[in-house]
């Protein structure tokens, strides 16, 4: 039996993301084959596209970090979850179990029960960013009711989620943005900063009393988290998910904790954020809708690194 799906067959532009058919895989033990129904792609998949992450990938692979389906079949010495549950993950992503397809397998230990509120399409949007701003807010910087926390990056997949998981803490909200995205970061709770007119690092301390953010999350990266260090307070905590670069001499000066975040694919994570969502404390911004195999139009949006929330894929 065959399946639609998206391959690379060489690493490159949007261009090497080719909808072709394929066979369906087999569950083998421990794991469960998941109907992908919607997937949602990630600016880690375009650059696992372009070489650049994971280059050691076999090819022909298929890519796609985030899925919401049913579960339609499983391998040996599983229990849970069973046959026609509805399901959502961050799967592996290896040359036959990833996102870009009709169906996909993984470990059944990573396939959470997917939100009863949200749809599908909605539900696929949240794995794999959703995950890394819990990882980075709740559990690594462990924001308390009564903190400012200013996310760099606030109206991406995983910023979004940030912004609105750190509202959720009862935290105080500054996050950045380009000039299109500020209405959307007040919308979500947050206190909004162009950062092509402002220096974030002195809106923080302005908006502080001098003191600047008792947490930090930095999604740009490079010699941005230098200004990531300069806004947060002695003693602060910092977290990013991409390596920096130049000195930062206010993280050792000013006795800072930077944590590095590298998301995991675990179920308890999911289950954690699931009654975020299901009491309305946080909702996927989802952006774009394409079918499968117009792909290479969110790639070429994720290649211009100006994304705003998620683009969906609709796939069954």
């Amino acid at each position: 039996m065959t399946m639609r799906a998206v391959v690379i067959r060489e690493f490159g532009g949007p261009e090497v993301l080719t909808p072709t058919e394929v066979e369906v895989p087999e569950p083998g033990p421990g794991q469960v084959r998941i109907r992908v129904v919607a997937a949602a792609t990630n600016p880690v998949e375009a650059k696992i596209r372009q070489g650049v992450a994971m280059p050691d990938l076999p090819l022909p692979a298929i890519l796609g970090g985030d899925v919401s389906g049913v579960v339609d079949a499983v391998g040996p010495g599983v229990a849970d979850p069973a046959v026609g549950d509805e399901v959502y993950c961050t799967p592996e992503l290896t040359a036959r179990q990833a996102g870009y397809a009709e169906y996909c397998v993984v470990s059944a230990s990573i396939a959470a029960p997917k939100p009863r509120s949200l749809g599908h399409r909605e539900a696929a949007a949240i794995p794999l960013a959703g995950g890394t701003a819990w990882e980075a807010i709740v559990r690594r910087l462990a924001v308390r009711p009564g903190e400012t926390v200013l996310v760099q990056g606030g109206s991406g997949g995983v910023g979004t989620f940030a912004v609105q998981f750190a509202v959720a803490a009862g935290g105080r909200v500054l996050a950045t943005a380009g000039p299109k995205n500020q209405d959307l970061l007040s919308e979500l709770g947050a206190v909004a900063i162009d950062y092509h007119r402002d220096d974030p690092a002195q809106v923080t301390r302005d908006e502080t009393g001098g003191h600047g953010a008792d947490a930090v999350l930095d999604l740009v990266g490079g010699e941005n988290l230098a200004t990531s260090c300069r806004a947060a307070r002695d003693f602060g905590r910092i977290a990013t998910v991409l390596p920096p670069s130049g000195e930062l001499p206010d993280l050792y000066q000013r006795n800072q904790v930077l944590h590095g975040i590298m998301l995991t694919r675990e179920r308890a994570r999911l289950d954690e954020m699931t009654p975020v969502f299901e009491r309305g404390q946080a909702r996927p911004v989802v952006t774009g809708v394409l079918p499968l195999d117009r792909v290479r139009e969110s790639h070429e949006q994720l290649d211009s690194g100006h994304g705003r929330g998620k683009t969906v894929l609709e796939v069954g």
